[in-house]
């Protein structure tokens, strides 16, 4: 252990001690990981193969991955999305493998990503931590609320960054450690030094009382607090004052999927940030469920949301189709805004396939089969072949999300559509033809003909086009899903290019990612 100093005023020198106090041993070359392949899912486990990203160079990858500026509009383009980010694959050339598991693991916190983050930076040794893999580490254990997880690498952070985090940390690991008397001394240093003020300090002072023998009672009040931050979060929710609706209010949406998963939050608090959350596909169908069914239980939980629960229930429940159906509607129907409205479809996804296909209920099967292919249950929502007209939404839907080609595509069909289309320019016909070709599921001559009639041109060539088919062409399935991310940015599907979504389709059919391609279709026809 080394020698203990004084400062310069002859007092103890906390920052020695603490060195002083940290286990000190080295792990030998054979026990550490290996860096030359870094990430969770391996092609047995839903990951896309190590190579996934071909001979492309770190810094180009790195930077489509800072391109992805604004939300992802598709719920199964961020689950692909994920997917991708979340593989083991090898470690790309130019870039420091540490720094490269760091930008991924980023990405997937402003996705709302916050356990898949903390999974992937976790798969890298204290050792081999860069600055950039420190800061993204913090902030991924403050979205995940787990406070104790950071202490393993306070040490090093400190040393690479002078950010208050790092410096707060160290009292609240003291603390988590049963080291009350030396987490009081570096909180006290903290405080002369205002590192933290306000609600901040006292957030870590409060993780401090949550440790061993802690013995402190701090009052959170969250009335005049103006901004919300990850600190604010991540403390807050770890010792049970999570910040309020307001503040949430304030975050991105990405903080409603922390919220939403977050276990040690109420279940109405999570309820409230479900419908995001699986909107944008952070929660499947099933957890969706999970949950509310642990609401109907919940003694605590509201009396709307219980009655939310009830009807969720009934919908899977009840002994008539037509009464299941029924409630399911009633979901539907209480939903408003485009989020929640398809959050509402995903919630009943399984209660969908429950109902057997008919005639008499015709006139429901596009909200069933849109509810069903939510959460990519296409083998369900093809025993709706024989029932839906054609030209009907229900026929587009099957068009492009059924994995054989069971409903015909020709130009009277897809002209039927288009004569039914009130969307904004006919925004819907041109997604529909847009995916049908991509996917090749129509000849050529149908496909020129109802595009000469919508006036669309899927010929014309971009710099982003010509980037993701040369992908495709070398079968690089990372990097066209990297792609396919950076061109389907926007707040909703108005701003989704059809001439994006062909190449889209086309592009991950090519590297082996069609079932993928085919619900995001599926979601863009449900969707506008």
């Amino acid at each position: 252990m080394p020698l203990l100093k004084l400062d310069e005023n002859g007092e103890l020198d906390l920052n020695a001690l603490d060195e002083a106090l940290q286990p000190q041993y080295t792990l030998s070359a054979g026990e550490r990981r290996s860096m030359v392949e870094i990430g969770v899912l391996t092609p047995q486990h839903d990951g896309l193969p190590n190579d996934a990203f071909g001979k492309e160079g770190g810094q180009y990858l790195t930077n489509l991955i800072r391109n992805l500026n604004g939300p992802i509009i598709s719920r199964w383009g961020s689950i692909l999305l994920r997917r991708t980010l979340l593989s083991k694959v090898v470690s790309p050339e130019n870039v420091n493998p540490a720094d490269w598991a760091a930008e991924r693991a980023w990405r997937l916190l402003l996705m709302g990503e916050a356990d898949a983050a903390r999974s992937l930076v976790l798969k890298v040794d204290g050792g081999n931590y860069t600055p950039r893999l420190y800061e993204v580490a913090m902030q991924a254990h403050l979205a995940t609320a787990d406070p104790a997880g950071i202490c393993p690498l306070v040490d090093g952070g400190a040393q690479v960054s002078d950010a208050p985090t790092w410096i707060m940390f160290r009292p609240i690991c003291a603390s988590l450690t049963g080291e009350q008397s030396r987490a009081t001394s570096l909180l006290q240093q903290a405080r002369r030094d205002k590192v933290a003020t306000g609600i901040d300090y006292l957030l870590a002072e409060k993780t401090i009382g949550a440790g061993f023998e802690g013995r402190r009672a701090v009052s959170i009040l969250w009335d005049d607090i103006e901004y919300f931050n990850n600190w604010r979060f991540g403390l807050g929710a770890a010792t049970g004052v999570e910040p309020p609706d307001r503040l949430y209010a304030q975050a991105g949406r990405h903080v409603q999927g922390w919220r939403a998963r977050a276990p040690m939050l109420s279940i109405d608090s999570r309820m409230k940030a479900a419908d995001i959350a699986a909107a944008i596909g952070v929660m499947s169908s099933q957890a969706m469920v999970d949950l509310y069914a642990a609401a109907y239980d919940d003694p605590e939980t509201g009396d709307d949301r219980k009655a939310l629960a009830s009807v969720l229930r009934q919908a899977y429940t009840n002994d008539t189709a037509e009464s299941r159906l029924a409630a399911m509607r009633d979901l539907w129907g209480r939903s408003n805004g485009a989020l929640t409205r398809y959050s509402a479809k995903i919630l009943t996804a399984r209660a969908a396939a429950k109902i057997p296909p008919s005639t008499a209920l015709g006139d429901e099967s596009a909200d069933l089969i849109a509810s069903m292919l939510s959460a990519g249950l296409d083998r369900s929502a093809i025993r709706w072949a024989d029932i839906v007209d054609q030209g009907s939404d229900g026929w587009a839907l099957l068009a492009v999300a059924s994995p054989t080609n069971v409903v015909p595509v020709s130009y009277d069909a897809l002209d039927d559509f288009g004569g039914n289309d009130s969307s904004d320019e006919q925004l819907r016909s041109k997604f529909l033809l847009a995916a049908v070709a991509g996917l090749g599921k129509a000849d050529q001559q149908t496909i020129d003909d109802f595009a000469n009639d919508l006036d669309l041109d899927l010929g014309r060539s971009t710099k982003w086009t010509r980037a993701i088919q040369s992908a495709a062409r070398r079968g690089q399935s990372g990097t066209v899903a990297l792609l396919a991310a950076v061109g389907m940015q926007g707040r909703n599907w108005k701003a989704m290019s059809p001439l994006h979504l062909f190449h889209i389709m086309q592009s991950l059919k090519r590297v082996g990612l069609e079932p993928e391609a085919r619900m995001i279709a599926a979601e863009a026809l449900t969707r506008t």
